[in-house]
């Protein structure tokens, strides 16, 4: 199949940039309710739950980053054409695609289910540099590298 990379990207870096968004609200939200009103008396329980409120901003706070670095990645990597799996590549292995960019969940495109992946991934290391037709081993099993553009 012959992929549009450029369309690929854009997928991709809309739904990134709608997690980013959705992440921005729920932090915004969970920072306005960890805000105490020091001009009245504080309970115990307001004090608790401001508490909680914190740390669910300062969790969120490092997935706003996640995405924000996602959405750097997205725009820098190159999306040329590729023989061996390598970051850019559109690759079908074993049946499924995958892009070789970032960590996204499955989202369809062009008709298609696919799945970003990152460098970091460990089946990322499994299959760096393989070529359409060569079998990878992952974790005890034989993949196929079926397809690499």
């Amino acid at each position: 199949m012959e992929w549009n990379k450029d369309h690929i990207r854009e997928t991709m870096f809309s739904l990134e940039t709608a997690a980013l968004n959705s992440a921005r609200d729920n932090y915004l939200e969970y920072v306005s309710t960890a805000r105490l009103d020091r001009t009245e008396p504080i309970e115990n329980d307001e004090h608790a739950q401001a508490e909680v409120a914190s740390d669910f901003a300062e969790a969120l706070d490092d997935t706003l980053h996640d995405y924000a670095d996602k959405l750097d990645k997205l725009r820098t990597i190159d999306f040329g054409p590729k023989s061996a799996v390598t970051e850019g590549a559109v690759v079908k292995l074993s049946g499924r695609h995958f892009v070789i960019a970032v960590s996204t969940s499955k989202f369809r495109c062009q008709g298609r289910e696919l799945m970003g992946i990152s460098t970091m991934a460990p089946i990322f290391e499994a299959i760096e540099g393989a070529r359409a037709g060569e079998t990878v081993r992952f974790k005890g099993r034989d993949l196929t590298v079926e397809d690499v553009a």
